[in-house]
């Protein structure tokens, strides 16, 4: 078995696709009579501030011998990547060896993870491809080779995947408006719902699965079950599709996330955090909501450590759940961390307050009492009646326990939907 791995030929101004180039190769390799096993779609760690969007890398693995697939694979790189962007730096590894685990070395192994989750040079990638005598090649600064790299060696790194059949346009019209029913996505995405996800989003009426780029994708559809997506995306009314392809890959399984603390959380990766929440939820100039959380153990003690959390604008109704949190509220933070804030992807709700600490009533008259000074309490003037302290009183809350998400329109490629299950407490499900 032979593994091509590719990554970096799009360009954020002008276009082009990864995917589109691991598929065109793909159907190289079949034309030429060799089989395709499987093509896989890597998102590698979306904090990577030089990344295009998805920051996707591609492996196919093929029964085609190493030096045809490199000399096919390299072709179609030369004449697809956008190299007239200076930030587009194209790279192909070709490995001579089985995907599986047993097969790719554990160094192969540890650089895909780290991939996903950390950052790392081109020095790096050139390394291990010397030291396993990986046939290579690159444009640019050679960067393209972390992620064809890390694309080798994912199928033995990785243990849960997910399903994308992605549909192509017809060259000539590249660049141009997608002309794509609305109604039939919406009516198809209800038809693969829930083991297909993110097609759209009904609270924004958007087709999340159309792109809005300039590139040759017409729609991917995402899911657990690669019959399912294709059915989805075989119901979609749209102009000519010029051909598709079925990709097996690690978006929504929240692989990029790593269990962090508060105080320990570094710039361009993604975490998962217990906080107490410590300052009340501001929303700031553009729509933006922040909120800090500190340690759970830290019980509003003013000397811990907080992290700054936000929900961005473009995560539209999930900053209402952020609004709605309290001082004293314990949550689960997950998200990407830039200049020392974490960007929310999802919270979990662990513990609210349920009461809150109010000025007492009078019992005789029902008024508001009055502070008799500095630590002496409270009383009503008019009935002479006195409190030692603040009254409690139930709190009603808009939250229940569980899980909150951003709406499709705002997550990340790689980021696992509620829908898809599997957590640790009641969901509360966008669509």
């Amino acid at each position: 078995m032979t593994v091509v791995g590719l990554d970096d030929t799009d360009s954020r101004e002008h276009g082009m696709c990864t995917t589109y180039v691991a598929a065109r190769i793909a159907e190289q390799l079949r034309r030429s009579g060799w089989s395709v096993h499987r093509v896989l779609l890597v998102r590698l760690n979306p904090a990577v501030e030089y990344k295009t969007r998805g920051n996707a890398a591609l492996s196919i693995h093929t029964d085609c011998d190493p030096a045809r697939a490199f000399a096919i694979a390299r072709d179609r790189l030369e004449s697809l990547a956008e190299t007239d962007d200076a930030q587009t730096n194209p790279g192909l590894v070709v490995a001579d060896r089985t995907p599986e685990a047993g097969a790719i070395p554990a160094d192969v192994r540890r650089f895909t993870r780290t991939a996903i989750r950390d950052h790392l040079e081109p020095a790096a990638a050139a390394a291990l491809i010397e030291r396993h005598g990986y046939r290579s090649w690159h444009a640019g600064d050679g960067r393209g080779r972390i992620g064809a790299l890390a694309a080798i060696g994912s199928w033995a790194a990785l243990e849960e995947w997910t399903y994308e059949y992605i549909s192509y346009r017809e060259p000539d019209r590249w660049g141009t408006p997608r002309d794509v029913n609305h109604e039939s996505v919406f009516a198809a995405a209800d038809r693969g719902y829930p083991s297909v996800w993110d097609t759209v989003d009904r609270g924004e009426d958007e087709t999340v699965c159309v792109p809005h780029t300039p590139g040759p994708i017409l729609h991917g559809i995402r899911g657990d079950d690669p019959d399912a997506v294709r059915a989805v995306a075989d119901r979609i009314e749209s102009e000519p599709v010029a051909g598709g392809r079925l990709f097996v890959t690690n978006q929504g399984t929240d692989v990029h996330l790593r269990d962090g603390s508060i105080g320990t959380v570094e710039d361009g990766r993604a975490y998962r955090v217990e906080g107490r929440v410590a300052s009340e939820p501001e929303t700031r100039r553009g729509g933006h909501v922040f909120v800090d959380i500190e340690p759970p153990a830290a019980d509003g003690d003013r000397s811990a450590e907080r992290l700054s959390c936000a929900a961005f604008e473009p995560t539209k109704r999930f900053r209402d759940r952020v609004r709605a949190l309290r001082l004293g509220d314990r949550i689960t933070a997950c998200g990407e961390v830039a200049d020392g804030t974490l960007k929310l992807e999802k919270i979990a709700v662990r513990d609210l307050v349920r009461t809150e600490r109010v000025t007492p009533i009078c019992p005789d008259c029902e008024r508001t009492m009055e502070s008799a000074g500095r630590k002496q309490g409270y009383r009503c003037r008019e009935c002479e009646t006195s409190a030692s302290e603040r009254a409690e009183q139930p709190l009603e809350r808009d939250l229940e326990n569980g899980w909150y998400e951003v709406p499709p329109c705002a997550r990340r490629h790689i980021a696992k939907p509620l829908v898809r299950g599997g957590f640790d407490a009641p969901t509360h499900p966008e669509r």
